[in-house]
């Protein structure tokens, strides 16, 4: 939708995207991403922690790009949006919510696997899609092939799901694809570990890679 502009969120073309269980962890996960390159971070709603995490982040790192995942109702996407999220993901395309979200003004972006998904998606408003879940949905060949159709409306891509750093290079080597989503960076069992230097050192590989891609 014109009122949100995600092109801060995909410049560096890489969404790292968190599961997070204990709200306390926010601050220096979110500072190890930073210090590996990453700005841009999608706190899932798969656990109770994902609103004051995202308080959390959006008070100590106000210029980072964050944005609130697996929002399945109107409630979720309220609660984000309270908690301070800028935009938000779905694994799927619920055209209720994604209306919500945009009366919301909340940027969002659907999950979408079909054709009759991205036309539905495009007919809302949604020129950025998530496709999910990339690896088990047929990759980098599934994906450009399910773009061609729409590619002179603009839309562009998110793979995500199964994606690694061993194929994150061929994901942004195609043209379809405005960035890619990664939760193997900040890992969950890093995450509990508290393992922030482990992350960073993931998160400066991905970023290595992403810089050695450009959209052709």
């Amino acid at each position: 939708m014109s009122f949100f502009d995600f092109e801060p969120v995909l410049a560096g073309r890489i969404i790292s995207v968190i599961t997070i269980d204990r709200a306390e962890d926010a601050e220096p996960l979110t500072q190890a991403l930073i210090d590996g390159g990453l700005d841009a971070l999608e706190i899932t709603f798969r656990t109770e922690a994902a609103p004051e995490a995202i308080r959390r982040i959006k008070g100590a790192f106000p210029k980072a790009h964050l944005g609130a995942g697996t929002l399945l109702t109107g409630e979720q996407v309220r609660l984000a949006l309270n908690a301070g999220a800028t935009f938000g993901l779905a694994p799927g395309m619920n055209p209720e919510v994604i209306r919500f979200a945009h009366e919301q003004r909340l940027g969002f972006i659907p999950g979408v696997m079909t054709p009759s998904d991205v036309e539905v998606a495009l007919s809302l408003g949604c020129h950025i899609q998530k496709f999910f879940p990339a690896d088990i949905a047929g990759g980098v060949k599934m994906l450009k092939a399910l773009s061609a159709p729409y590619a002179h409306t603009g839309l562009k891509f998110i793979p995500l799901g199964g994606v690694t750093a061993a194929t994150l290079a061929d994901y942004l080597s195609a043209p379809c694809v405005a960035a890619v989503g990664g939760s193997w960076i900040a890992d969950r069992n890093l995450i509990k570990a508290g393992d922030w230097s482990g992350i960073t050192k993931l998160a400066k590989e991905a970023v290595a890679i992403a810089k050695s891609r450009e959209i052709s």
